[in-house]
């Protein structure tokens, strides 16, 4: 009998790295690397400059805190408002500004939107997001996950931007198993912008065949 192949805590964990390395890298338009080892921990905490949170439920439950240093805060932001196109004075020079903070809310909520899809197509269950929570704080918090979890699991990942600056996510949730019971094939998802400039692509007008071009200059000769 064939051993069947179990996906781990550590599974899910690198697969919630991988979106955030695509989900940076692409927004920021440089490299974000991560580490390849990882730490046990025994609770998860925001911690300065910048912390965020998102709470997940459905298929199993957890939560991602990151945290960001201010260094590692703004040059996210800065490239990722550069790579926008956005001119030098409209961007924000301090970590404690609004719009960094939502920026970085939101670069968070895509992280987690990616991970979610990730873990439809590969897991074959479900899972939902509640809407990240950013701020900047002075001190370390301790976030507590507000749901059950019988025998929770917590991991520290260090991510390294181009500009060698450290951020870190941290990972708890419920210890679980996915068995797989049979093979199938992961659908690849879709990007709604490929969709788009391929609906366009065939709506621009047809060149005139190189028959019909000839056939006009012939007409034209003859005056008709």
């Amino acid at each position: 009998m064939a051993k069947s192949k179990v996906i781990s805590t550590e599974d899910i964990l690198s697969t919630l790295c991988h979106s955030v390395t695509e989900v940076l890298s692409s927004a920021s338009g440089n490299q974000i690397n991560y580490s390849a080892m990882v730490q046990k921990i025994t609770r998860t905490c925001m911690r300065p400059d910048i912390g965020c949170f998102v709470l997940f439920d459905g298929g199993f439950t957890g939560l991602v805190v990151t945290n960001f240093t201010a260094q590692a805060a703004m040059e996210v932001y800065t490239d990722y408002m550069r790579n926008m196109g956005m001119p030098e004075e409209e961007i924000a020079h301090s970590h404690l500004s609004d719009d960094v903070a939502n920026v970085l809310g939101e670069l968070m909520n895509q992280i987690v939107g990616d991970f979610t899809n990730k873990v439809r197509e590969q897991l074959h269950t479900s899972i939902t997001q509640n809407q990240p929570k950013m701020m900047a704080i002075n001190k370390q918090v301790q976030i507590s996950v507000d749901t059950t979890m019988d025998r929770p699991q917590a991991r520290r990942v260090t991510f390294t931007t181009q500009g060698q600056n450290i951020f870190y996510l941290e990972l708890a949730m419920d210890k679980t198993e996915f068995i797989k019971l049979h093979d199938f094939d992961i659908a690849e998802s879709v990007d709604p912008d490929d969709i788009i400039a391929s609906q366009a692509e065939k709506k621009k007008p047809a060149k005139p065949q190189e028959e019909d071009v000839v056939d006009d200059d012939f007409m034209d000769q003859l005056g008709l």
